[in-house]
């Protein structure tokens, strides 16, 4: 393995963190022997540009320092390849990290652990989704929580739990059921009228929103929650309880265990990772091993 290894900075995640979180980070990784290599962009397409000259290039690891949009991004550069991904979480949501088990806006301690998995190879293997030539981490929302995600990304003027919370109320007065048509493993069509449903390879979006409470990142599978059609009433008393992951016992939500998953809903758009994906229609695979991530293995029985 070389000793040079690749640090992504998104310089103005968290409000500006992820430029400060990269020095302490780059200090650990020296500090521990690594030569470190900085890439930023001049926008989105040219940092992932960058950043998938280095692999190309054979560097020892990507380093992402920044929130889940930067994570999203990493992914598509160390995707199917055998660089290693290393998670500097510093950004607003950093659901990515939290699953993993990762430190959250502590730089220097992600550095540091980064370092130790490099040198003793304690690389886990991962499962990510997969809709055409996208990757994705965490969770594919549609539905409701899809507008929650972006009315809370055009919120700039608040920031983490509290933006989503309040992204939450104002979806709410616009509510209504939304018809979708779904295919599971390649089952029938099944058409449903529910509030939303969430395609779960990591458990959590929006900043720690448990909505796919139960899923686990190297089984293979997706867990797909799909919240039925509810009343306004309804909704407000199962959805605080997502932070939780309790709202899986209410009557009206499902779960189903599959490796890929067929939606279609007129008028809705998707998210993956936080990230805009597109509209619906679209196709989501759960694609085993797909990347390897500088992170702890995951307990056992997990």
């Amino acid at each position: 393995m070389t000793s040079e290894i690749t640090l992504f900075v998104n310089p103005t995640a968290g409000r500006g963190r992820g430029a400060h979180a990269a020095q302490p980070a780059a200090s650990a990784l020296r500090d521990a022997g690594f030569s470190v290599r900085t890439v930023l962009g001049e926008d989105a397409d040219d940092a992932l540009r960058r950043a998938r000259a280095a692999v190309a290039a054979g560097t020892g690891a990507l380093i992402a320092v920044g929130g889940d949009g930067m994570m999203s991004l990493a992914l598509q550069a160390v995707a199917g390849t055998m660089t290693p991904l290393g998670v500097v979480a510093v950004g607003t949501g950093n659901d990515f990290a939290r699953a993993l088990g990762l430190p959250i806006r502590d730089p220097a301690a992600a550095g540091r652990l980064a370092a130790e998995a490099l040198k003793g190879g304690a690389v886990r293997e991962i499962d990510l989704g997969r809709v055409g030539e996208r990757w994705f981490g965490s969770v594919l929302a549609s539905g409701f929580d899809s507008r929650v995600n972006d009315r809370g990304n055009r919120m700039r003027w608040v920031g983490g739990r509290f933006k989503y919370d309040l992204a939450i109320l104002a979806e709410l007065a616009a509510f209504k059921p939304i018809p979708y048509r779904i295919r599971l493993d390649g089952g029938p069509v099944r058409e449903i009228e529910a509030t939303l449903i969430a395609v779960g390879n990591g458990s959590t979006y929006g900043g720690g929103m448990r909505i796919c409470a139960d899923a686990v990142m190297d089984d293979g599978l997706f867990d797909v929650t799909v919240v039925g059609d509810c009343s306004r009433t309804t909704l407000l008393k199962v959805f605080p309880r997502v932070y939780r992951g309790t709202h899986l016992g209410h009557p009206e939500v499902t779960v189903h265990r599959v490796s890929s998953i067929e939606l279609a809903a007129a008028g809705v758009t998707a998210y993956a990772d936080g990230e805009q994906l597109g509209s619906l229609p679209l196709t989501a695979d759960c694609v085993p091993g797909a990347v390897r991530v500088l992170a702890p293995a995951a307990p056992t029985g997990i």
